[in-house]
């Protein structure tokens, strides 16, 4: 298990809060010592709690280009016909992956291929079950062009806590399916917008892992 490099400046500054607390603490209240055991102890339990939302564990990816991967780990939320309408302009079948504080933030590219579009969005902060959440919160747009000329749109989108999104991918960029495209602090969800006729793999509440799930299949 290792930390991923978007945790180290929040560690840095939990670190920093946390050790000027402890230390005005001992300057201020010597007379209780319970009191400075407790805020001793909340400090490490939080720090601990920052730690795990940085974890960066080794995945098996089996690469496969029929396979659609988790883009996240998390829970399946959505699975429904839908249409897509900042980019491809058609119908898909949308399937939404939330991820709770305690899942690991990394997001992965759900399969391989070229990157043809890469948008952010700034908007709104709405819990990441909103109906509007994923056209007005804060996101970005990736689009991957299969060798097959099958284009994956996913989006990754912020929520209510989650007030970072970081998208590694740029167009043009050679996209390795399994690899790292980005990273959400502190939880929120991704979208994804397969074609018609994919077979889906998974069903509500399913709980999946980014980059070892196969949620679809293309045929």
């Amino acid at each position: 298990m290792t930390i991923h490099k978007e945790g180290y400046p929040s560690l840095l500054i939990t670190v920093l809060i946390l050790g000027i607390l402890n230390v005005i603490s001992h300057q201020f209240l010597n007379d209780y010592s319970w009191l400075q055991n407790i805020i001793l102890a909340l400090s490490v339990a939080l720090f601990l709690i920052v730690l795990q939302f940085f974890r960066h564990p080794k995945r098996n990816i089996i690469i496969n280009d029929k396979h659609i991967l988790a883009p996240a780990d998390g829970k399946v939320v959505v699975i429904e016909e839908t249409t897509e309408n900042e980019f491809l302009k058609d119908k898909r079948i949308q399937v939404s992956i939330f991820m709770s504080p305690i899942n690991v933030h990394v997001n992965r590219y759900p399969i391989g291929g070229k990157v043809i579009f890469s948008k952010y969005h700034p908007g709104l902060y709405l819990v990441a079950w909103h109906p509007k959440s994923s056209t007005e919160n804060e996101r970005t747009t990736v689009v991957v062009e299969t060798n097959s000329k099958v284009r994956i749109l996913f989006r990754q989108i912020a929520g209510a806590l989650a007030r970072r999104i970081v998208c590694y991918s740029k167009e043009g960029d050679q996209a390795i399916q399994g690899s790292e495209m980005g990273f959400i602090k502190f939880g929120s969800r991704v979208d994804l917008f397969l074609p018609l006729g994919t077979k889906i793999n998974v069903k509500l509440e399913d709980k999946v892992k980014g980059g070892e799930s196969v949620i679809a299949e293309l045929v």
